[in-house]
């Protein structure tokens, strides 16, 4: 195995006990690198030298850092950086030089990692799609709007990296290019340094590997439990199937995946029912649709009210609609999805995790679009943990798996039964 192919908690390791150096794990990422990202198109900045400088100097250091000692790590160009540039996506910010890193890059380089390079987004982590292709075909989407950070992780061009998550932006382009995905409870890692969307619902996510690799990089910029994955639980998890409200949205391939993976839990040892939720929640997709459009337009007014030409016509359109909102709807939609996260105690006293679709199905093709959010958007608005987990390949050959989802602040629980559920599925 390459080093560019290890999981970051088996590099980790390896570095600390001396069996790997920063600098060979680093310069296999950037060979890498230089061999494929001219197709994939993962990287919106990369420099090499400064990167391999930070390795050789981590190298050289008596104690560890950190637990991220010596890993590289990619960031969702929305993540202000203090080395490279941030651009967001737009035309607008073409070669801006933030003075200072966001929380989450200022925390990893504290931890010991290494921030490799700026992911490609989408414009301002929209829907106007990044140059970013899927790695697994490069005729498809790899998602969005975190396309280039869930493309670098699957092709073996780093071993973490970070993504946002508004609607569907980090478990879909997961689920598209098959790697795991962690959206963490709702600002669980902090946000300062993003350029906001929606400051009610952006939250910063996770690509790794395994779930284990993703529980590292949370650890170490939050502080939040690692699971001890080496232990055996005593029994099961107690899994709920959740199809949704939207589940004739999915494609047969994507459901017969949901169904096989929960039968296969079964006979793993896990206990698993049915479960569907009160009426009302099938209104959270279009709540959180509005909450989304309200706050975009006022978080962009500057670049709607300054710099309108170079804003792509779609965005313009949403930013508009945005403004239009009344803000009785948008109170409106914020007073239900606050009900509806106090409710959802009560269908969690019934399960350890639930188990639901991460996309309508494989990665779409063509370019011009990056797939739907529709199975993500809820859980977005409910402010839960969810982790996408791999599963197998769909009949036109892309990935498919199946989300894991808990209650808001139990992360370390979710990530050890998502991991538990990796495990029994391979």
């Amino acid at each position: 195995m390459n080093p560019n192919e290890l999981g970051a908690a088996e590099a980790a390791r390896r570095i600390a006990s001396r069996k790997l150096t920063s600098e060979t794990l680093v310069a296999a990422c950037v060979e890498r690198i230089r061999v494929r990202d001219a197709d994939v198109r993962a990287w919106a900045f990369f420099d090499p030298d400064l990167a391999l400088r930070h390795a050789r100097e981590l190298d050289s250091a008596r104690d560890p850092r950190g637990p991220l000692h010596g890993v590289p790590v990619g960031f969702k160009d929305v993540l202000d950086t203090c080395d490279l540039p941030t651009e967001y996506g737009s035309p607008i910010y073409r070669g801006h030089r933030p003075r200072w890193d966001a929380a989450c890059a200022a925390l990893v380089r504290a931890s010991g990692g290494i921030v490799l390079g700026k992911c490609a987004t989408t414009e301002f982590a929209n829907n106007h799609p990044a140059p970013t292709r899927n790695p697994r075909n490069l005729a498809h989407t790899p998602g969005g709007s975190s396309s280039g950070s869930a493309a670098a992780v699957a092709d073996n061009m780093v071993p973490l990296a970070f993504g946002t998550q508004t609607g569907g932006s980090t478990i879909r382009p997961a689920a598209y290019c098959g790697v795991v995905g962690y959206k963490p409870t709702f600002n669980l890692i902090n946000r300062a340094g993003l350029k906001f969307v929606a400051e009610s619902l952006d939250t910063i996510g996770l690509y790794g590997r395994a779930v284990e690799d993703v529980a590292l990089l949370a650890h170490a910029v939050s502080g939040s439990e690692i699971p001890d994955f080496a232990r055996k639980p005593a029994a099961g998890p107690h899994i709920c199937l959740h199809r949704t409200a939207k589940w004739g949205e999915a494609e047969s391939a994507a459901q017969s995946a949901l169904e096989s993976a929960a039968r296969a839990l079964a006979q793993a040892g896990a206990t698993v029912r049915d479960l569907e939720f009160p009426a009302d929640f099938a209104q959270l997709y279009d709540e959180q649709n509005t909450i989304m459009c309200y706050e975009e337009a006022r978080a962009l007014a500057h670049e709607y009210v300054h710099h309108r030409s170079l804003l792509s016509a779609s965005l313009r359109a949403r930013i508009e609609d945005g403004m239009k909102t009344p803000r009785e709807r948008y109170e409106a939609a914020m007073r239900h999805a606050a009900e509806c996260r106090a409710r959802l105690r009560d269908v969690f006293s019934q399960a350890d995790v639930l188990l639901t679709l991460s996309a309508p199905g494989e990665a779409p093709a063509g370019l011009e679009s990056t797939g739907s959010s529709l199975f993500n958007r809820n859980w977005t608005l409910l402010h839960v943990p969810c982790v996408h987990v791999p599963t197998g390949a769909g009949p036109g050959g892309l990935p498919l798996g199946v989300q894991v989802v808990g209650p808001a602040g139990t992360d370390a629980k979710v990530l050890q039964w998502a991991n538990w559920i990796q495990q029994a599925l391979r």
